[in-house]
């Protein structure tokens, strides 16, 4: 098992351990009876989550003598709104919880983002651990404690820095995660080899064949990979002031995509979409050379995600879902753009004319 020390060492925040490897439950009951900080859990699932792993992690909890209790929401991105939060809080009230309890965020990262901001708001404030159940939970939406739900705005806009009490990455649940899921977390992979570490865009294109059959020592190379650039990332920006803003690109455009699709694109295959527009208009404005545009989409490609926007997805629709990022300064969109693959910055403003262009461009 590897374990990842994530070091923040200021008076808000505390430091704390991701744990990654195979069929590691075990291991992580004995680090939470350990920790001994809670005298209860409360594991938030999802209904399919619930199904397939709820029972057994909630048993391996027990049989130390933890008390444990589970609550369900449904699954998707639809339950990622306020009124899950009140009326998940509202269930945790009439449970008893109180600040001597955790939530234990058990999902992918619909899962993980609304338990982690339930946490950070009830009573104030109760522990939180992260146990991700998906490929793109596991290597980024667990780890750096951004929280949040979505209006009808947009994706993301009500949230908080929250960091958990702890991240625990067992590859064994990959074993059940669908094609769809999987190829979603392929693209936070490719986007961290975009952002820092070209050889890992090399390593995803070499394993290709391994990987697709959830080979178990690929899959925890690549992971550990992944979550060491976050980590590194997060603990010199934890609340996204600077430097963690890199870890956006593909994100502005491919939550806009995302919302103007209605959610039926998935958050990965939007995010592949918002990296292959990235890259272009990179290379539209004179930073990116052609030769590395091409590299990045071919491996997105060769995962098998998207790198164009879908037909039937409305250009005004995504523009509009553009001018209300919460990322936006004013009315300056920061947009994460690549002088080569590893070399990414943030752009201080990016003319409305080529965002135009290149959506048009990017448009099946």
């Amino acid at each position: 098992m590897n374990r990842i020390r994530v070091h923040l060492e200021h008076k808000t925040s505390n430091s704390y351990d991701v744990h990654i490897g195979r069929d590691i439950l075990d291991r992580m009951g004995l680090i939470l009876a350990k920790i001994a900080m809670v005298n209860r859990y409360i594991i938030v699932t999802d209904t399919v989550v619930d199904a397939l792993h709820g029972e057994r992690v909630a048993a391996v909890l027990q049989k130390l003598g933890l008390k444990v209790d589970r609550m369900s929401i449904p699954p998707g991105e639809a339950s990622k709104d306020i009124r899950t939060v009140l009326e998940t809080a509202e269930r945790l009230t009439a449970l008893g919880a109180d600040r001597s309890s955790a939530l234990i965020a058990l999902g992918g990262g619909v899962v993980g983002d609304l338990a982690g901001f339930l946490a950070s708001i009830y009573m104030r404030g109760i522990p939180c651990i992260q146990v991700p159940t998906t490929l793109m939970a596991q290597v980024d939406s667990s780890i750096g404690g951004k929280t949040g739900v979505d209006t009808v705005a947009g994706k993301n806009l009500l949230g908080t820095f929250y960091q958990p009490l702890g991240v625990f990455i067992d590859t064994a649940f990959l074993d059940t995660l669908p094609e769809r899921g999987y190829r979603d977390g392929m693209a936070e992979i490719v986007k961290y080899g975009a952002i820092e570490q070209p050889e890992l865009l090399d390593r995803v294109a070499e394993g290709l064949g391994k990987a697709e059959n959830r080979d178990p020592a690929i899959l925890e190379e690549i992971i550990t990979a992944s979550c060491r650039i976050k980590k590194g990332i997060v603990e010199i920006d934890e609340k996204e002031k600077g430097l963690r803003r890199i870890l956006n690109f593909g994100h502005t455009v491919g939550h806009a995509v995302e919302a103007a699709s209605d959610y039926a694109l998935s958050h990965g295959e939007s995010v592949s979409v918002g990296m292959a527009a990235g890259a272009a208009l990179s290379v539209r404005l004179g930073y990116l050379p052609a030769e590395d545009r091409e590299r990045l989409v071919a491996v997105l490609k060769g995962v098998g995600l998207p790198t164009m926007i879908p037909g039937g997805i409305s250009r005004e629709r995504i523009l509009s879902h553009l001018k209300t990022d919460k990322k936006k300064t004013g009315s300056v969109i920061h947009f994460v753009l690549l002088k080569k693959l590893g070399i990414p910055f943030l752009n201080g403003g990016v003319p409305e004319k080529s965002v135009t262009e290149t959506v048009e461009a990017l448009t099946a």
